[in-house]
């Protein structure tokens, strides 16, 4: 008779959304960005984002049939996962490698943790930041030019033969913006919103990205507050130690739609399972995942720091969360 129960505090939402309806929408928000990549850097890039899907898939179905679960590959997300790893791996990576960064990400950074609405780490940035770390050379050495197929004398099987061979193709590799220390001379403001740069197949066209983002805040998946306080953070303090000619000399534009910060800041930082509850969680991870994306990008070894700012940030959620839920009527502090 003494026991009681403590609820949260209202609202309590009442959603007839369903997991399925979620990754279906997330699914629908990528389109662009997807079609984008396959277009800007042709047929290659599709089947490694094919392959990474399968990958994703395959290992998900695999592992729930071996521990006796139900099978749950129907509700999209081990699919949603393969594609992230696919979007963010170079264009011209080996299709071994996002097979490889799927089944991480599945098995590691998902399953080990008791699957979907568990893990505590984003698994599509976790399977990355694994590539990056075994095979360092394989995830930065497959940047093509946007619309290389259109070059006479190339095509699918040029890359395949090449990489068989082990022969790098030059004439159509081309750094990305962040990896030259800045936008090139051949690369416009225009060109970074439209994707015509090298880098990562879902990561270039910041437009793209933009209809992306803007559909998830539309079907109200996602907040606001966090890709834009991730993205003006990252900005505000790329423009002001940036610069090569001292404070406040920094390209704010050129670090917003240059590397994955667009995808980052909409994708993968407003993950639901990963990301704090409230808006004033929200911000703060944000501002963090600006802050250390900022700190990477002028101090650390790799140019780009965003997957690395969302993955220590994802560690924080837990806290960043016990101390910005309102606490409910009645609650003891502990």
């Amino acid at each position: 008779m003494d026991r009681q129960l403590v609820v949260t505090t209202p609202p309590h939402i009442r959603s007839a959304a369903s997991v399925n309806r979620i990754m279906a929408d997330v699914h629908i928000a990528l389109a662009p960005v997807t079609i984008a990549g396959v277009y800007l850097f042709g047929f290659r890039s599709a089947v490694l984002l094919a392959v990474s899907v399968l990958a994703a898939v395959v290992t998900e179905a695999a592992i729930e049939k071996i521990l006796k679960w139900d099978v749950t590959i129907g509700d999209y997300s081990a699919a949603l996962t393969g594609l992230f790893v696919g979007l963010v791996l170079p264009p011209g990576a080996p299709l071994w490698l996002g097979a490889i960064g799927s089944a991480f990400s599945i098995a590691v950074a998902k399953m080990a943790f008791g699957g979907l609405g568990k893990n505590i780490f984003n698994p599509a940035l976790a399977g990355r930041v694994m590539l990056l770390a075994a095979w360092p050379i394989a995830m930065t050495k497959g940047w093509l030019q946007p619309l290389w197929w259109r070059q006479e004398g190339f095509s699918f099987w040029t890359l395949r033969v090449a990489d068989r061979l082990g022969i790098s193709v030059d004439v159509i590799t081309s750094a990305t913006p962040l990896a030259k220390g800045g936008a090139p001379d051949p690369y416009t403001m225009m060109d970074l919103f439209t994707g015509r740069v090298g880098g990562c197949i879902g990561e270039t066209s910041a437009a793209a990205l933009l209809i992306g983002g803007a559909y998830l805040i539309y079907r109200r998946l996602i907040y606001w507050q966090l890709p834009a306080s991730f993205i003006a953070t990252t900005g505000i303090l790329m423009w002001a130690f940036g610069g090569q000619q001292g404070l406040f000399t920094g390209d704010f534009m050129m670090h917003v739609l240059a590397g994955g910060l667009i995808l980052g800041a909409f994708f993968m930082a407003t993950d639901m399972v990963t990301s704090p509850i409230t808006i004033r969680g929200q911000l703060i991870m944000g501002i963090g995942c600006g802050a250390i994306t900022a700190l990477v990008r002028l101090k650390g070894g790799p140019p780009e720091g965003v997957s690395y700012s969302i993955l220590i940030m994802n560690a924080f959620t837990p806290l960043i969360d016990k101390y910005t839920v309102p606490r409910p009527f009645g609650e003891k502090v502990s």
